[in-house]
């Protein structure tokens, strides 16, 4: 059997010699080391050999098959090595051919949208400031004049994450971005606390509400706040900057109107349409044949509102704003389903 072993080496390495490409040299490598060959067939048989025979064999056999597998990578890296070299000097290879192109990603519209406004509101002196998407009940709602039975938390139905856990309370995914209203004036307001310094700034941020997924509405969405609080600051001045950002974001044409609405955190609060570009005011599917879009709301601070974040009703006053990322994006785009920012469709995002 001993002797067996090392004629089977021996014309297996043999035949090594002669294969020359890589499928023969699949086809020696099932000859020679599969299931069938000769070499498997002496360990298939171990078990007919006496005591004593058995390990001299089967030690004998694998140093065989050990030696085979190596002979096998060996040749392999010589026939690749062959065939490589075969190539470049059979084959033309023109170096002066453009490669490849790579794909190259690019910014979300959302994010596009959210830059562009950010963008335009640095330019009229806004400074950007952030704050958390888990606040307090406190900060979300009674800071900003929404007491535990106000009417209005039924339009912002909530995620909790601690309801009743932590009394009256509790903690939430903000449900908008005016939160951060009261931490930056309390934060402006703790240099001097008995003469705060002027504010103004945007709050931009991801926003949750626990709401039925429509074109127009989503559990969630990108908010950007506008806040500036300081002496006599007025409605005009308010009006002013808002007909100023939309002319900016939309064309120095762009129409502009005030409509009276409720905000519990402003008084006296208004909602701002821009003339429908799509249809120039005449009516059209976008604007739901009324010639306008809706595209902000906002107000004067309630003083409330500027109690809470430490600055004094009787000598401040203040203006605040909030838009919608997607739904300027929607407008400017002419976007008909608010789900296509979040539905992460390739076709979709690369007309961006």
């Amino acid at each position: 059997m001993l002797t067996k072993l090392d004629e089977i080496q021996a014309a297996a390495l043999q035949t090594l010699h002669s294969v020359s490409d890589e499928d023969a040299l699949q086809a020696w490598r099932v000859t020679h080391t599969g299931r069938s060959s000769a070499l498997m067939q002496v360990f298939s048989n171990l078990g007919q050999l006496g005591k004593e025979q058995r390990p001299l064999v089967g030690q004998k056999a694998n140093q065989v098959k050990l030696a085979l597998e190596a002979a096998f990578a060996k040749h392999s890296q010589v026939i690749k090595e062959a065939a490589l070299s075969h190539s470049l000097e059979q084959q033309h290879l023109d170096v002066s051919l453009p490669g490849r192109p790579a794909r190259r990603g690019r910014l979300h519209p959302a994010t596009q949208t959210l830059r562009r406004i950010l963008g335009i509101l640095s330019e009229m002196g806004f400074q950007v400031f952030t704050s958390g998407e888990v606040e307090t009940d406190e900060y979300n709602f009674q800071y900003l004049n929404f007491p535990p039975d106000h009417p209005a938390r039924e339009m912002q139905d909530s995620f909790y994450l601690e309801a009743g856990e932590r009394g009256d309370n509790p903690l939430l995914m903000r449900t908008h971005t005016s939160p951060g209203q009261i931490r930056a004036m309390r934060l402006a307001a703790a240099t001097d606390p008995t003469n705060p310094p002027p504010i103004r700034i945007a709050l931009p941020g991801m926003c949750f509400r626990y709401e039925q997924i429509t074109p127009r509405s989503e559990a969630q969405f990108n908010q950007v706040e506008g806040l500036a609080v300081g002496r006599n600051i007025t409605f005009s001045d308010l009006k002013g900057t808002l007909n100023d950002f939309a002319r900016r974001m939309f064309g120095q044409d762009t129409r502009t109107r005030f409509r009276a609405q409720h905000f519990p955190f402003t008084e006296p609060s208004a909602e701002m349409d821009v003339e429908c570009f799509v249809c120039a005011g005449k009516g059209c599917q976008v604007c739901k044949q009324a010639g306008w879009l809706e595209i902000l709301g906002s107000g004067m601070v309630h003083p409330t509102v500027l109690q809470n974040g430490g600055y004094d009703p009787t000598k401040y006053t203040g203006f605040a704003f909030g838009m919608g990322s997607e739904r300027q994006a929607m407008l400017r785009y002419k976007i008909e389903d608010i789900r296509y920012f979040w539905g992460n469709d390739v076709r979709f995002l690369e007309q961006f």
